[in-house]
């Protein structure tokens, strides 16, 4: 995953590298209603009602969640 990737038109994802992992954030508007799971390598977040899918390149368990809309995924190495 690059800095560079998206989730829709819109919204950036960031990474952050740190020795125990990684966490990627993107942050969708607090009005926004979302859910989001992960499966294998891959993040599955619905935002008001849109699918989008992200794959993760980092290797480790992966744990998302999302408050006040902002997206974390956490990724231990």
């Amino acid at each position: 995953m690059s800095e560079r990737q998206r989730f829709g038109d819109e919204v950036a994802v960031r990474r952050y590298e740190y020795d125990d992992g990684a966490v990627l954030a993107a942050d969708f508007s607090p009005a926004s209603e979302a859910a989001v799971d992960v499966l294998g390598d891959t993040v599955i977040l619905v935002v008001d009602g849109e699918q989008h899918e992200l794959e993760l390149d980092v290797e480790g368990d992966a744990n998302a969640f999302i408050s006040n809309g902002v997206l974390t995924v956490e990724v231990d190495a």
